[in-house]
């Protein structure tokens, strides 16, 4: 026992030694880059612990998603000589990468055996690539005969072919079309990953893009971390490998893939981009809202969960339209070039429009019993309709989609529900914290949720729309109608939203950045699906965080630019847990000066109302409380905190007068930033003496030595009712 307890430690030590030995040669064999540094409280780390090893959304670009694959040629294992151009006519085609040697890539095997013998997908082509230099011919030759007769089976030593294509792991898979442009890059599916295996899988990431990219549609997502065995590649990009960019070979796919939802005929962008000609004639334009990151409309701040190595973009938001650094660079040089259009036998297909609905046939279908006449010119108040729904009994609705009758002078809708038989000429506060019930918003005019989640339709309910129509010059008329799809059976998940609001504020005349904000405190477990912030012409930027344990906020979504003009959604990759007691802050900035020219009137004070001349704070939440039972109310629906949390720490309160002293919000405050009265005082907080004080060198303020801490500026507060 006595040498037992003298070695005990050492023996310890070895293990922990040993383990960590052992997961660092698991991490280097199978290619999973180390966590990135993140702070202590970012989105990123809020989340990515549940899904650090197996698929995990990327943005497509990043992978290369809408560029052209250049005509390789390439060696079977009989000899046989082929190129990506040759490899017939098809409806899909796909290359999978694989290895005998590769544990996942093993297991895999069976999956990709039944997808290509799969009779749905006989129009499909399958090229299966073997990048590991040491398997064995025999192993592969085995291999190849389990995924049939008809699969090209290529041996690619050199790892030329890889780097071609620009493939990550011996699991990654690329789905492409006849125009040789990639439409998915990812997993196979979610059944196998690193240090995990499920009975079957959840996610089916293949057959789901095969099945898009054969009716000529848009695979969702299109782009994964696919976990496998590491490929090395020499000198890796997931640039377009053309000598020269032209409108046909790379362009044109650029714009397919960020630009035709909304700049097509028929729909609400104000010009067509579907030619080259269209193209070219806004080349200009086109230009200045790309390098300026107003289009594609995208505002949420960068997340900082970046892949150190392979520089993907591990975005927490399952919508982001945001360009690809790659992508961006090739569009700009592209544009402040001539233009060159290239030659048109190397443009991608097009995408088959999805319909009249993009949700699909809708179960129902209800529309506005009157036309609403539209003016020329001038601003309209919004205007209320109601309709009726008439069921007899609940419904669960899985997707919803509004179509304006004339979108051209449609701004956005929110739609609520209600059970009043009187109609309304407003919206009130109460309704509003309620939450939207379905929305019609610039960049957003569908949901769409996935199985066992679903909306609550009471029986004989009324549809609430409220509508901001924007006249463009000409008199018109619009009948707006709203489509349902219900779900095919009882949702676990009932989706339900709240607003966070604060409707007792007021922005003084001439404010050029005044903030203010509310807090909503859950009194039980929710997960969060996503965010919709609302505000109006004097919005200027907001942002939500949580208020928990944390020495200080945690970030959740930050819109350092809010657009009046595209409200956008954004929801999440992977629901975000919250706790019983956690709170939600949204905090809101406002520019009521002259230097804000879409201010109406700068020399007033602005307070909460729902016409576009006054103000809104309200910062909308989609959830779903895991636990409740669909169709029973919850304790959510409380009085709003319309006061600072009670137990928000000096650290937090710190953060809000830095915040609000930070006018330009570029994270540090500068000189001329501080208040006029008490910048003597505030000057010796800048340590380095650079000019400019940091969040880190302001908490001098909270020693009680550091003089000048009485002149610590007074937190905007929300004014009680």
């Amino acid at each position: 026992m006595t040498f037992f307890r003298f070695h005990e430690k050492r023996f310890r030590q070895v293990c922990m030694v040993a383990c960590f030995l052992a997961t660092t040669f698991l991490f280097c064999f199978f290619g999973v880059a180390e966590e990135p540094v993140v702070d202590a409280v970012s989105p990123a780390q809020l989340f990515s612990r549940e899904s650090g090893r197996g698929p995990k959304r990327v943005r497509a670009g990043d992978l290369g998603v809408g560029r052209r694959l250049p005509d390789v040629t390439f060696i079977d294992l009989a000899g046989r000589h082929h190129s990506l151009a040759s490899v017939g006519d098809a409806k899909a085609l796909v290359l999978a990468m694989t290895s005998t040697s590769c544990p996942i890539s093993r297991k895999y095997l069976p999956t990709l055996a039944a997808l290509i013998k799969n009779p749905d997908f006989k129009e499909v082509r399958w090229i299966c690539i073997n990048p590991i230099a040491t398997d064995s011919q025999e192993d592969m030759l085995a291999a190849a005969k389990t995924l049939g007769p008809h699969v090209i089976y290529v041996h690619d030593r050199e790892g030329l072919l890889s780097q071609a294509i620009d493939t990550r792991t011996t699991a990654d898979v690329i789905v492409f079309d006849i125009a040789r442009t990639v439409l998915y890059h990812g997993a196979i599916d979610d059944q196998y990953g690193l240090g995990y295996s499920l009975e079957s899988p959840r996610h089916h990431y293949l057959s789901n893009a095969i099945s898009a990219v054969m009716t000529q549609r848009r695979p969702e997502p299109a782009a994964t971390v696919a976990p496998g065995c590491a490929i090395h590649v020499k000198n890796r990009t997931t640039a377009d490998t053309q000598t020269s960019l032209t409108y046909h070979n790379r362009i044109a796919r650029i714009v397919q893939h960020h630009c035709l939802e909304c700049h097509r005929v028929g729909g609400v962008g104000p010009f067509s981009l579907e030619s080259a000609d269209d193209v070219t004639a806004h080349a200009a334009m086109i230009e200045q809202v790309v390098d300026q990151n107003i289009m594609p409309p995208w505002f949420a701040a960068s997340s900082s969960d970046v892949d150190a190595d392979s520089l993907e973009h591990h975005s927490p938001w399952a919508n982001d339209r945001s360009l690809a650094a790659s992508e961006k660079k090739d569009l700009l040089a592209w544009l402040q070039s001539d233009q060159p259009v290239g030659d048109p036998a190397d443009t991608p297909q097009s995408l088959v429009p999805t319909g009249e609905w993009a949700i699909g046939t809708p179960d129902a279908i209800f529309e506005f019993d009157h036309a609403v006449q539209v003016k020329a010119t001038g601003t309209m108040p919004y205007q209320h309709v109601l309709v009726d729904t008439n069921f007899a009994e609940d419904r669960w609705v899985q997707s919803i989609e509004i179509r304006p009758g004339d979108p051209s002078v449609v701004h956005h809708i929110i739609v609520f529900v209600h059970g009043s038989t009187t109609g309304k000429d407003r919206v009130d506060a109460e309704e509003q914290r309620r939450g939207y019930w379905a929305i019609y918003v610039p960049g957003t005019s569908t949901l769409t949720y996935p199985d066992g989640y679903a909306k609550r339709l009471p029986a004989n309910a009324k549809l609430h729309f409220q509508v901001h129509y924007t006249p463009d010059g000409t008199a018109t008329t619009d009948r707006t109608r709203i489509g349902l799809r219900f779900s095919k059976a009882p949702p676990r998940h009932e989706v339900r939203g709240i607003g966070i609001l604060n409707t007792h504020f007021e922005i003084p005349p001439g404010a050029e950045n005044h903030r203010d904000e509310a807090v909503l405190r859950f009194p039980v477990d929710v997960d969060i699906l996503g965010f919709l912030p609302h505000m109006h012409v004097r919005g200027k930027a907001c942002r939500y965080e949580l208020l928990s344990t944390h020495d200080q906020p945690a970030m959740l979504l930050d819109i350092p630019r809010y657009d009046f003009h595209w409200q956008l959604l954004y929801r999440y990759e992977h629901p975000l847990s919250l706790k019983q007691g956690d709170q939600i802050r949204f905090t809101a900035w406002f520019n009521n000066s002259d230097s804000n020219p879409a201010n109406p009137d700068s020399t007033k004070a602005v307070r909460w109302g729902e016409q576009t001349y006054e103000e809104m704070l309200l910062g909308y939440v989609e959830y779903v409380v895991p636990d409740a039972t669909p169709g029973e109310p919850t304790a959510l629906f409380q009085k709003p905190n319309r006061r600072k949390p009670a137990k928000e720490n000096p650290i937090q309160k710190l953060r809000g007068v830095f915040d609000q002293t930070d006018k330009n919000k570029d994270g540090v405050v500068t000189y001329e930033e501080l208040p006029q009265k008490n910048r003597n005082a505030l000057i010796a907080l800048d340590i380095d003496q650079d000019g400019t004080i940091t969040f880190e060198e302001s908490k001098k303020l909270l020693d009680e030595k550091v003089p000048g801490k009485e002149h610590i500026p007074a937190q905007d507060s929300v004014k009680k009712p």
